[in-house]
């Protein structure tokens, strides 16, 4: 099954926010990196103080191994993993 950009980043968006996801992209510099993420349970601490505006194309979730958020081009993930 082949996935359009909105179904693709709603797929990635729903697993996020059951939990943590494994995602692995290619990033700006042509580097792989692998990224244990969430869109729940972040900590107090780190709660967005606004909304800030991204790219279509582009996710916003918190890294948390790094205990921070970080972002992603959709078009340079290579892998998607629910834990």
């Amino acid at each position: 099954m082949e996935l359009n950009d909105k179904e693709f980043r709603d797929r990635i968006v729903r697993d996020l926010r059951l939990g943590n996801v494994e995602v692995q992209f290619t990033k700006k510099d042509g580097t792989e990196r692998k990224m244990l993420c969430t869109l729940i349970n972040i900590p107090a601490e780190h709660q967005p103080k606004s909304e800030t505006e991204y790219a279509e194309n582009t996710l916003r979730v918190f890294d948390v191994e790094k205990q921070g958020w970080r972002s992603f081009r959709l078009d340079s993930v290579t892998s998607v993993v629910c834990l």
